[in-house]
């Protein structure tokens, strides 16, 4: 919180007093726990390790919502926690009316809770706190949006740090293709927070659109694109490894779905432009961001025919690829649950035939498979039943189906009174603990907060 604080008084916007107070709960409250339980650290268990990054994300929304609170900005608890949760979740969900009177200091905080969450705070701390120790790799598995955790490096530490260095030197390549392009410092710097952490919070009300740039339109979604790609694959091209990244099987997927619904929106949509280039720059601008949960708009999509919102509407579901800062139930998931279906298709035809699954030349073991059949079947039914319950808040279909996939995929826009022109602020407030959850569910994998409520688990 100081880099912001500096922020604010940088601009004197006003706020500087909302982040002293904010820091000094903040550090008062890390240095109680610490010396409270100082020289109890044994190790950390795998159970200890899922409930630490549980428990880690909803006190971090806690803290992460001072600001907005001490600064005014919110006039309830329930919208200041509901912003700060939907920025370290990278999801985007706003309740926000007017981002432009946002004072600077609270408008850098919230693009760098995007930032800090896209990676993972738990990931920078293994980074930065080699105490955590033997604990590192549960920590990482329970967080790390994977369902097979990439090791880079023989100690998680160093693969966290490598993660991390990859991370900035792209955010550091976005700024500097933003600033020539015209945009402020300012807005390239917290418009590259959020599209490398695919959040989608914009310093502008009219998101990205409001600028009106075929040149942004063109950088953004390319940089969008590079944040949904596995940041293990960045690593490898940045070594030399080029054949190996463009060979990656999950990423042919990826770069082969996001063509082709490129391809069918913008010949949907055609008839609402003037030309073809310009279907071609607004339907491939809103299919890179809702398809990789980044959720900045450029076009009313809410306006576009209802065969590319349902292509978008499946976007939400899709995500991004796993290893990436994006949500969603991620493509090598899909991949391999259509390999599966296909594999048991095939078994019908020929039953004395012995095949195995494989992802590119690697066979998939059966955990892994199950995992993800578990994984699948856990994000639907969290999707039905929270659908039901927004709608018994008076919600209607549209906007109950669209506000919870856009949350429990952490994409942030929907449709309905929950689209891109539109923002979380009439959800009931019931509702907006519901969404709270379904953004936290979803940013962590389902299973992590999901075995925190099972009986199981806090049995000896």
């Amino acid at each position: 919180m100081i880099v912001p604080l500096l922020v604010s008084l940088l601009y004197n916007d006003g706020s500087h007093l909302a982040f002293i107070k904010a820091i000094l709960i903040t550090t008062l409250s890390g240095l109680i726990i610490y010396f409270v339980f100082k020289g109890e650290n044994t190790g950390l268990s795998h159970r200890e390790g899922m409930a630490i990054v549980g428990i880690g994300w909803i006190v971090a929304g806690l803290f992460g919502s001072l600001p907005y609170i001490f600064g005014g900005i919110f006039d309830s608890f329930i919208n200041a926690f509901f912003e700060s949760v939907s920025g370290f979740t990278t999801t985007g969900a706003t309740v926000l009316k007017d981002v432009e009177s946002v004072p600077y200091g609270i408008l850098f905080w919230r693009g760098l809770t995007q930032w800090l969450g896209g990676m993972g705070i738990i990931v920078l701390s293994i980074a930065i706190l080699p105490f955590l120790g033997v604990g590192g790799m549960q920590l990482y598995k329970a967080e790390a949006p994977t369902p097979i955790v990439d090791k880079l490096k023989p100690r998680i530490s160093e693969t966290a740090k490598i993660l991390w260095k990859v991370y900035v030197l792209i955010s550091a390549l976005e700024v500097v293709l933003l600033l020539l392009g015209g945009m402020k410092p300012f807005d390239a710097l917290c418009h590259t927070f959020t599209t490398m952490a695919t959040g989608g919070f914009s310093t502008k009300n009219g998101s990205i659109g409001q600028y009106n740039s075929i040149y942004f339109d063109i950088v953004i979604p390319f940089f969008m694109l590079l944040a949904g790609i596995n940041f293990s694959l960045h690593y490898q091209f940045l070594r030399g490894n080029i054949r190996g990244f463009f060979k990656n099987p999950e990423l042919k997927f990826f770069m082969a779905l996001v063509s082709i619904f490129i391809v069918l929106v913008t010949l949907n949509i055609n008839s609402q432009f003037d030309n073809i280039f310009k279907s071609l720059r607004y339907g491939a601008f809103q299919v890179c961001s809702i398809i990789t949960t980044t959720g900045y708009t450029t076009a009313d999509f809410e306006k576009w025919p209802d065969f590319s919102k349902i292509i978008l509407l499946v976007c939400m579901f899709l995500g991004a690829s796993a290893g990436s800062t994006g949500g969603g139930i991620k493509c090598l998931r899909i991949m391999l649950l259509l390999k599966h279906s296909y594999q048991e298709v095939f078994k019908i035809i020929h039953p004395h035939a012995i095949t195995q699954l494989k992802l590119g030349k690697k066979p998939v073991p059966s955990d892994v498979m199950n995992s993800i059949g578990g994984f699948f079947i856990l994000y639907m039914m969290l999707f039905i039943v929270s659908s039901i319950l927004l709608s018994a808040m008076g919600m209607d279909l549209i906007t109950s189906v669209a506000a919870v996939a856009a949350t429990i995929g952490n994409v942030g826009p929907g449709l309905g009174m929950v689209g891109p022109t539109q923002n979380y602020d009439m959800i009931p407030y019931f509702g907006k603990w519901l969404l709270i959850m379904c953004m936290l569910l979803g940013r962590l994998e389902i299973y992590t907060i999901m075995t925190l409520f099972t009986p199981e688990y806090w049995k000896k």
